[in-house]
C-alpha cells in the first residue's frame, strides 16, 4: 500500500520498520494464506509440492532422472534429486551472500524468470523454496556441485550461519532439502503418508523420464513404507490403473504426447489420456508443468473443445445427425480424462496455481489433440462407434429431461407461489436460472425489485433454519422452511435427492454481511451438505458477497466488503470532493434495490463464491462439519482453541 494512503491509520501498523520487514520473509509468516492458501492440512502438504516441483523442473529440463522423497518419524521431509544443484557461489547483486542464501531467503528470487535456465517449469514466481523456508522451524539444504558438498541451515526463514563446505562430492551432484513445518503456523496438522504417497506417485506419471523413490518412517497401516515409481507409459498407465477393472467403451484409452506446433508459441507439449466408462462418474485431472490444476483452466478448455469438435465431425462422417446435439456436459458424463501440458511462463490464477489462465494454451492444446483424435476415431471404428452411441444417448436423455423440466416448472410454480414464499423466474428452462435464498421479508422486498425477473427467483426464509445435523427424520419432514426449500428446488432430501430434478442452475445463499448472516449461511450449507450433497459436487451452490459499507464522497460512490478495505479508501480518498460519508449496512433490507442489484445480484458486477469440497482424505469434510455444527460443544470448543490464533480480526 503506498505511503500516502495510510494517513490516519494507527502508528504501530505501518512505519519504517514495516518497510524493512517487507523485504524479507516476515510477510509470509504473517500472511501464509497469500502464498500457500491457508494454514490447514492442504496448505501444509503444499509445502512438499513446492520443493518437489523444483526437483521435477530439473528432471523435465533433462538434468535429473531420480528423485527421492522421505518422510521421517518426526514428520520432517527430505527431498533429494540428482540435478545440477543450486548455485552457491557469491551472488553478483548481493555481495557477501551466497546465491543459495538469496534463493532461500528472498521472495521472487529464482532461475525461472528469464527462461534461460528452464524452458518450462512448475515454480514460476521465485517464492516456492523461500516460502517453505519461512514456514519451517528447521530447514537444511545440502548441495553437491562442482565436486563440493556444501550445507546451509535455516530457521523460520533466517540463516543460522553461512554456507559451509562439509565434504567432497567427486561423483555426486544435486540438491537435498530437509525441512520441518513450523507448529506455530500449522498447529496440530501433520503430514499424512497416504496423501504424500499419492502426490509422489502422480508426479512420476506426469514425466516418464523420472524415477521417484518413496520412503516413510511412519506406518499408517495402509501406505507402503518404501516404493519406487517409474512409468514409461505416462498418463496412459495412470488412467488404466485408475479405472482398474471397470468396463470401458474403448479397449485402450485415446492417449498421446504432442509437441506444440506454432510459429508464435514458445516451446511446449501436451500429454493426454481419456476413455469413457458406464461404471463411474466422469472426471478430469489436469496439470501444467507437473503442477495440479484442480480448478482447470485454458488447457482443459482446449482439450474438451478438441474432443467435442472431433466427435461431432465423426458423427457427421458416419451420417449420425444426432451427434450435433452432443455438448461438453455429455462428454464429461462417464468421460475419464487426464491432461498435462508443459508451457513456458504460464499464467496462473493465484500463487497456489489452482487454475491455468494462459490464453494461448487453449488454442495450442486444441490444435495438438484434435488431429490425433480425428485419426484415432477413424482408425478404431469399433471404439469410435461405441463412444458415439453412448454420447448420443446421453444427449437424448439430457434433452428429454429438459423438456420434462419445462413442463414440471409450469405445474410446480402454481403450487409454490405462496405469499411470502417462492417468487419464481419466468424462464421455463433450467439453464442460466438462479434461486436466491434470502433471510426475511425486508431483504426479500429489496431483492424482488433488484432481480432479473426472467432468470432470477427468490425464496425468503423466516429466521434461522433447523440445524439438520443429528435432527430426526420426522423433524426434517415437519419443518416448514426445509419443506419450502426442497419443494422450490424440485428435489428430494437425503437418499431421495435427484440432481436431474433440480429446477435452477445456481442456488445462491444471500445473507447479511454480519455474524447472524454467517450463521444462517453455515446452517444452510450444512443442510445442503448432509441432504443434497450432489448439488455441491456438481457446482450448483454459491454464496453471495454483499458489501458491508457504502462510501460516498461528492459524486463518487464505492461499496466495500470489510473494515480493512474501508480504512484503505478512507485514507486514500475516492477522488471526489468533501468528506467521505460512511454508511454501514446492518442488513440487506437496508439496501435500496439499485444498491443490491449493482453489488450483489447483477452477474456483470457482482462477486460469487462457489461452495466446493476439497475432501482429499476420506471423511475430512464430514469430520469438520461434525466438529463445527454437531451437538457436541466440546468438539467445537477444541476446534476453536486450535485455530483461534490464526484469526487476526473478527467483525462482530
Amino acid at each position: 500500500m503506498p505511503d500516502d494512503l495510510l494517513k490516519g491509520t494507527e502508528p504501530d501498523t505501518y512505519d519504517a520498520s514495516s518497510i524493512e520487514v517487507l523485504e524479507g520473509l516476515e510477510p509470509v509468516r504473517k500472511r501464509p494464506g497469500m502464498y500457500i492458501g491457508g494454514t490447514d492440512e492442504r496448505a501444509l502438504h503444499h509445502l512438499v509440492a513446492e520443493v518437489l516441483d523444483n526437483s521435477m523442473d530439473e528432471a523435465v529440463a533433462g538434468h535429473a532422472n531420480r528423485i527421492e522423497v522421505e518422510l521421517h518419524d518426526d514428520h520432517a521431509i527430505t527431498i533429494r534429486d540428482n540435478g545440477r544443484g543450486m548455485p552457491f557461489e557469491e551472488h553478483p547483486k548481493f555481495p557477501g551472500k551466497s546465491t543459495l542464501e538469496v534463493i532461500l531467503c528472498t521472495l521472487h528470487a529464482g532461475g525461472k524468470f528469464s527462461g534461460k535456465a528452464y524452458q518450462t517449469s512448475g515454480g514460476l514466481h521465485g517464492v516456492g523454496a523461500s516460502v517453505v523456508n519461512a514456514l519451517s522451524d528447521s530447514m537444511v539444504v545440502q548441495v553437491a556441485r562442482d565436486r563440493k558438498l556444501v550445507e546451509q541451515r535455516f530457521s523460520r526463514g533466517v540463516p543460522l550461519g553461512p554456507v559451509a563446505e562439509v565434504g567432497a562430492a567427486p561423483n555426486r551432484r544435486g540438491t537435498t532439502t530437509t525441512f520441518h513445518a513450523d507448529e506455530q503456523i500449522f498447529g496440530h496438522h501433520r503430514f499424512k503418508p497416504a496423501r504424500l504417497f499419492k502426490m509422489v506417485r502422480s508426479k512420476a506419471y506426469l514425466f516418464s523420464g523420472v524415477e521417484i523413490r518413496w520412503k516413510s518412517a511412519i506406518d499408517d497401516g495402509e501406505t507402503p513404507r518404501e516404493a519406487t515409481f517409474h512409468f514409461p507409459g505416462g498418463l496412459s498407465d495412470y488412467l488404466v490403473e485408475t479405472l482398474g477393472s471397470a468396463s470401458t467403451y474403448a479397449d485402450k484409452p485415446f492417449a498421446g504426447t504432442v509437441d506444440f506446433q506454432s510459429r508464435f508459441s514458445t516451446p511446449g507439449k501436451v500429454e493426454w489420456a481419456i476413455n469413457w466408462t458406464p461404471a463411474r462418474d466422469g472426471f478430469i485431472q489436469s496439470y501444467c508443468n507437473t503442477v495440479p490444476t484442480p480448478e482447470g483452466g485454458t488447457h482443459e478448455q482446449g482439450f474438451w473443445a478438441a474432443i467435442l469438435k472431433g466427435i461431432r465431425a465423426y458423427g457427421e462422417l458416419v451420417n449420425n445427425r444426432k451427434a450435433k446435439d452432443i455438448t461438453r456436459d455429455d462428454l464429461v458424463t462417464g468421460g475419464c480424462a487426464l491432461v498435462s501440458c508443459f508451457i513456458r511462463e504460464p499464467e496462473f490464477v493465484g500463487q497456489t496455481k489452482d487454475r491455468l489462465a494462459t490464453t494461448e494454451a487453449a488454442k495450442l492444446v486444441e490444435a495438438a489433440v484434435r488431429d490425433h483424435f480425428d485419426h484415432w476415431l477413424t482408425s478404431d471404428t469399433k471404439s469410435a462407434g461405441a463412444i458415439l452411441d453412448f454420447l448420443v444417448l446421453r444427449a437424448e436423455e439430457r434433452l428429454r429431461r429438459r423438456q420434462e423440466k419445462e413442463t414440471a416448472r409450469k405445474s410446480a410454480t402454481k403450487k409454490l407461489r405462496l405469499p411470502g414464499k417462492l417468487v419464481d423466474c419466468s424462464t421455463s428452462a433450467r439453464d442460466g436460472t438462479e434461486l436466491f435464498i434470502v433471510e426475511g421479508d425486508s431483504a426479500g422486498g429489496s431483492a424482488k425489485m433488484a432481480r432479473d425477473r426472467k432468470t432470477q427467483a427468490l425464496l425468503p426464509l423466516r429466521g434461522k433454519i433447523l440445524n439438520v445435523l443429528g435432527a430426526a427424520a420426522s423433524k426434517l419432514g415437519s419443518n416448514a422452511e426445509i419443506n419450502d426449500l426442497a419443494q422450490a428446488l424440485g428435489v428430494g432430501l437425503g437418499t431421495k435427492f435427484s440432481i436431474d430434478d433440480l429446477r435452477y442452475d445456481k442456488i445462491i445463499i444471500m445473507t447479511d454481511a454480519d455474524v447472524d448472516g454467517a450463521h444462517i449461511a453455515s446452517l444452510l450449507m450444512t443442510f445442503f451438505y448432509t441432504q443434497m450433497r450432489p448439488l455441491i459436487d456438481h457446482g450448483h451452490l454459491y454464496l453471495a458477497c454483499p458489501p458491508l459499507y457504502r462510501l460516498t464522497q461528492g459524486a463518487k460512490r464505492l461499496y466495500v466488503a470489510d473494515d480493512r478495505e474501508k480504512d484503505y479508501w478512507m485514507g486514500k480518498g475516492l477522488g471526489g470532493k468533501g468528506k467521505i460519508d460512511v454508511q454501514r449496512f446492518k442488513g440487506l433490507g437496508e439496501m435500496d434495490a439499485k444498491d443490491l442489484k449493482d453489488t450483489t445480484m447483477n452477474p456483470e458486477t457482482r462477486k460469487l463464491i462457489r461452495v466446493s469440497l476439497h475432501d482429499e482424505e476420506p471423511g475430512e469434510t464430514a469430520d469438520l462439519v461434525e466438529r463445527l455444527m454437531g451437538k457436541k460443544p466440546e468438539l467445537r470448543f477444541q476446534y476453536i482453541s486450535e485455530n483461534a490464533r490464526f484469526v487476526e480480526e473478527l467483525d462482530v
